[in-house]
């Protein structure tokens, strides 16, 4: 009985078997926070083109911010959003910000913007983990990554203006890179998607630094881009020269993966930190290790030096930064943080921390005059064995923190760490870092109610619904936030009854498509925008060529569909109104550019790489008819005196509720009239067809019906010998009641006359 219409499947021999998945992420209230951990910061101080002094952090929720300081205090400033993944690294390069991502990707930003991305860089082939920058040539990066990728970039070439047509993003064009304009580049195919015809060899490509076997984690350039060193996997530290890619030696030394690295201005010291819990001193002149540092008691992930490279600040998986003198070894706890340290960025008389978790925070270090500090107490003498440290812990003898606060908090919400899905598939109970626990309505991205510190597991038991919807979305919360994945033709697969969403003056039997009425919800901008922009083009007759043009849309084209779908797009039913002030943000996979991230009102009607089907969806109302149809068998109960009233299998939506089923046999049972038709009838209460069968039974029981027949009978519907709720429907039963595969089984009995 498994039937799925063709609709927007004909002619599909261009278009590739796997369509283009659609993804959006329902951002918190508060979103000039960041809700997931923070893997890095960056320092721009203030300049003639800003005078104020700024710190960029870059989060595991995919965003970067940027946060204005003003005499100790830190106000949101920008969100930079575009990136599909966490965002890992992030250096300032003038008055460019370059950040890099697991979406594989390095972007480029103007530090001063609103937070539009101006380019993005593609070259490596998996997640890209670490960035090193030149400080007197501010045109080189370095850029590493899994998979043992190490690339450098001239920023000036890599960005070098492209011939673009009107209606191209920066960041749609292949590796982010220079090339002739973009209509010899690509070709826009019968799907809708932009093929890049000749890939990258007309583009500019980074220099390759060949020669790590694993993943790389660490990255140091010296100021005048002459020296790159980097460290991962290996656990060895390879320096190279970045002018031309070639290695010039390996250090070896460490026991575990190498996980931070700085380079002295000059080039001629190292300095490493390793998971094997020991800082390492390294003279790449002598090419040895000159000292080694056990100050912490498990993973050093960052480290940060005075400017005269005397004094290195370390944090790790331990939660605790420590102050060292390199020449003395004398050490002691600066402070300790509630979640391991991932980066840090020393300014002045201020250390900046990044943890996993989603807040920021600011601390005293005495930068300029780190002695300062030694002569608060507390120092102790830095081991050359990483267990001495640990040993000493194990002992009682850990250090005590010279600062117990921090002296100020960018603060962030708590991360998501818990979600399940309600069976009403519609609703999704969350628990955050916090222990709070919310239910969101995913078909309008809002918090419905917070229940506050509460038992997770006796909430999604209190909240259980003995409902059946199919699985029309697959989520995660990777990025701190719920991110909600459509593919098709799966997510067309749930339908509900307008009345059950309390849709005005709705028809009792009109049906809801779930996944259709959300992509009208969350593409309403776009549309209104497009269309915007669709009739301003008319009248000058560029619609041939203009933004609009019907192979963006979808695979048809626009003569087949009528005037009137496209205002149906603009159209949104109150379930499915998503925040305009705290939007959700849409990813798609793109096309040559890769995939990216905006808010749904910033969509300004010009993205032509949307999926073809969402845009076939909204805008011309055509989608893939899933089989929403639920087979099952009609007979009298056992012991029952009421007549089969029915031949063979019949077919109903899965959504029918069982008073309906119960009307039927009601109306086949006084109308007295057997079923016409072969073995696999047409159930059809509810739809026109039956709905013309209750007028003529309305009417008839004026003339003509035997008495008995004007009596109308009360009846149960039953399955596995349970008496079913008239409101459950087909789907439910078939899932709780009957819980087999095979179709379904209903009886009916007449319990009383009235």
């Amino acid at each position: 009985m498994h039937r799925v219409g063709s609709a927007g499947n004909t002619s599909s021999s261009t278009r590739p078997r796997k369509e283009k998945r659609f993804t959006y992420v329902l951002n918190d209230a508060d979103d000039k926070k960041h809700c997931a951990g923070i893997n890095c910061l960056a320092y721009l101080k203030g300049s003639a083109l800003s005078t104020n002094d700024y710190i960029f952090s870059g989060s595991r929720d995919g965003t970067l911010k940027r946060w204005e300081l003003n005499n100790g205090d830190a106000s949101f400033s920008a969100t930079f959003e575009s990136h599909v993944d966490w965002v890992n690294d992030a250096i300032i390069v003038g008055d460019k910000l370059v950040s890099c991502s697991s979406d594989t990707t390095l972007k480029v930003w103007n530090c001063f913007s609103d937070g539009a991305c101006t380019r993005t860089l593609r070259q490596h082939s998996d997640y890209v983990i670490c960035l090193a920058a030149a400080e007197k040539n501010s045109n080189i990066v370095a850029s590493g990554g899994l998979g043992g990728e190490v690339f450098i970039w001239d920023l000036d070439a890599a960005l070098a203006p492209v011939a673009k047509s009107a209606d191209t993003k920066e960041d749609e064009l292949p590796n982010g890179s220079s090339g002739p304009t973009l209509t010899t580049l690509c070709n826009v195919n019968s799907s809708g998607n932009i093929a890049s015809s000749n890939g990258q060899s007309h583009g500019y490509s980074p220099i390759t630094a060949k020669g790590h076997k694993d993943s790389v984690y660490a990255l140091a350039m010296n100021d005048a881009g002459t020296l790159l060193v980097s460290g991962g996997t290996e656990k060895v530290v390879r320096v190279w020269d970045p002018r031309t890619g070639s290695k010039n030696m390996k250090l070896r030394g460490h026991t575990d993966n190498i996980r931070a690295l700085l380079l002295d201005s000059s080039g001629r010291y190292c300095l490493s930190g390793s998971s094997d819990s020991m800082i390492r001193l390294w003279d790449l002149g002598q090419q040895r290790c000159v000292h080694s540092y056990a100050v912490h008691t498990d993973s050093v992930w960052a480290l940060a030096s005075t400017p005269s490279f005397g004094h290195v600040y370390s944090g790790g998986r331990d939660q605790s930064v420590y102050l060292t003198d390199l020449a003395t070894r004398e050490s002691v706890l600066l402070c300790t943080n509630e979640s391991p340290i991932l980066q840090l960025s020393l300014q002045d008389d201020s250390i900046w921390v990044a943890t996993t978790d989603s807040s920021v925070y600011g601390w005293p270090a005495e930068g300029h005059t780190p002695q300062k500090v030694f002569q608060k107490g507390g120092s102790f003498l830095a081991g050359n064995l990483s267990f001495s440290r640990a040993r000493a812990s194990l002992e009682g003898s850990a250090p005590v923190p010279v600062y117990k606060e921090p002296s100020f908090v960018i603060p962030g919400v708590p991360a998501i760490i818990q979600h399940e899905i309600m069976n009403n598939r519609r609703h999704v109970l969350t628990k955050d870092t916090a222990g709070s626990v919310k239910l969101w309505e995913i078909t309008r991205g809002a918090v419905i109610e917070d229940f506050g510190k509460v038992s997770f597991e006796d909430k999604k038991k209190e909240l259980f619904e003995m409902v059946s919807i199919p699985a029309w979305f697959t989520m995660d919360a990777r990025l701190g936030c719920l991110s909600v994945h459509l593919d098709t033709p799966q997510c067309f697969s749930a339908e509900i009854y307008a009345v059950d969403l309390n849709v005005a003056g709705a028809q009792e039997d009109l049906k809801i498509n779930l996944a259709q009425e959300t992509l009208r919800g969350l593409l309403v901008h776009w549309c209104k925008r497009k269309q915007r922009s669709s009739s301003h083009s008319l009248p000058n007759g560029d619609s041939s060529t203009g933004k609009d043009g019907p192979s963006r849309d979808s695979p048809r084209s626009r003569s087949e569909v009528d005037d009137g779908t496209e205002n149906h797009a603009t159209h949104v039913l109150p379930s499915f109104e998503f925040s305009t002030a705290s939007p959700p943000s849409i990813i798609t996979e793109g096309t040559s550019g890769g995939p990216w991230r905006k808010r749904i009102t910033d969509l300004d009607g010009t993205e032509g790489d949307l999926p073809w089907w969402c845009v076939d969806c909204v805008t011309h109302n055509r989608y893939p008819k899933e089989n929403t149809k639920c087979g099952f068998y009609l007979h009298p109960a056992e012991g029952s005196p009421a007549p089969n009233i029915t031949q063979g299998k019949l077919s109903a939506p899965r959504i029918l509720r069982i008073h309906k089923v119960a009307n039927y046999v009601v109306e086949k049972l006084i109308l007295d009239k057997p079923l016409d038709g072969g073995s696999d009838g047409a159930f059809a209460m509810g739809l026109t067809s039956g709905q013309s069968q209750l007028s003529a039974l309305d009417s008839s029981s004026r003339h003509g019906l035997k008495p008995w027949q004007k009596l109308k009978p009360c009846v149960e519907i039953l399955c596995n010998n349970q008496v079913l709720s008239p409101e459950m429907s087909l789907a439910t039963v078939k899932t709780y009641i009957w819980k087999k595969q095979d179709d379904l089984i209903l009886h009916y009995r007449v319990v009383q006359s009235r």
